[in-house]
């Protein structure tokens, strides 16, 4: 309950406006779906930078939790336990986590969601990805000319991933001669998934004109499977903007087309102070901050500013 201890001093001190010195701040913990996507490198980078904006000193824990909400809630627990303030929170699952969202609160810590969703968190910031898969899907429609026989690779059931599936059906849904084969294999998020569904998708479907990932490494999966069984019919888009997508646009010989592009570093960057500014008494402007995307294709990949830009 010390956070709120803290609030309340925060309101005697400096109403009207409840900001005080960014001094309070000692122990915060980040947990994020895996350490294995690339996507997270920048992300986890954001929200320390964050963090650490108006407090050098902070102690800051991160960690992975390969998409188990069981490993999750324990990370969740262990950041409670060594006194966390605020943790930093990329859901496995936006629904189930809320009872460890109201366990980190009711010690006092503010939680913060990056990226995707989470139920019962002070606040969010994530990419707008209905807006992201209906960029990505729209592009492949218009390259097809409003007909073909599509797949969408799905993923894990985390908001971000369901919300750019959405965005991408409601592309397809505008085009009647755009017909989809398969919507919902997961891929599980990662090159190796994406790689074992198209591997059957090709087995399966003897035509795929097109082919929407539910993020860069399951796109890249996609291509490489495409290629080892001699397939060059489709074209592929994703949603990420990473530094691999950013190299397969560039090598002239993927079949990827285009990507919607995420900034994950400034978008933990945001959410973490933010995070930073209601531990001290500021409240949000709102609680959940979506950012656009812009679509990345092999004519403007030269002029994009990617994940590995420098800060």
């Amino acid at each position: 309950m010390k956070t709120f201890a803290r609030l309340a001093a925060c309101v005697a001190l400096s109403m009207p406006t409840l900001v005080c010195a960014a001094d309070n701040l000692t122990t915060a913990g980040i947990t994020v779906g895996t350490l294995g996507n690339p996507f997270f490198v920048p992300l986890i980078k954001g929200a320390e930078d964050g963090l650490k904006a108006k407090n050098a000193d902070v102690r800051v824990t991160v960690v992975g939790a390969d998409y188990d909400l069981n490993k999750q809630a324990s990370q969740i627990d262990s950041f409670i336990a060594s006194g966390a303030q605020i943790v930093m929170l990329n859901a496995v699952d936006a629904v189930a986590v809320k009872p460890f969202v109201e366990k980190a609160k009711a010690a006092g810590a503010i939680v913060a969601a990056m990226d995707v969703s989470a139920a019962g968190s002070n606040l969010t910031v994530m990419t707008n990805n209905v807006q992201a898969g209906e960029l990505a899907c729209t592009d492949l429609a218009e390259r097809l000319k409003g007909k073909s026989d599509v797949v969408i690779i799905n993923g894990p059931p985390v908001s971000s991933i369901i919300d750019r599936v959405k965005g991408c059906k409601q592309a397809f849904e505008k085009y009647p001669d755009i017909k989809i084969l398969s919507d919902n294999q997961d891929g599980k998020a990662s090159r190796e998934g994406g790689l074992a569904v198209m591997q059957a998708l090709l087995t399966r479907f003897e035509k795929i004109d097109a082919v929407f990932g539910a993020n860069d490494p399951t796109a890249i999966g996609a291509d490489i499977a495409a290629k080892q069984l001699n397939r060059s019919e489709m074209i592929i888009s994703a949603v990420d903007g990473s530094p691999d997508i950013v190299a397969s646009l560039k090598s002239g010989t993927s079949l990827i087309v285009s990507s919607s592009s995420q900034d994950p570093y400034g978008m933990a960057k945001q959410a973490a102070e933010k995070a930073v500014d209601l531990l001290n008494g500021k409240q949000p402007d709102q609680e959940i901050t979506l950012l656009d995307t812009t679509l990345v294709t092999k004519k403007n990949v030269d002029q994009y500013v990617g994940w590995d830009a420098e800060r």
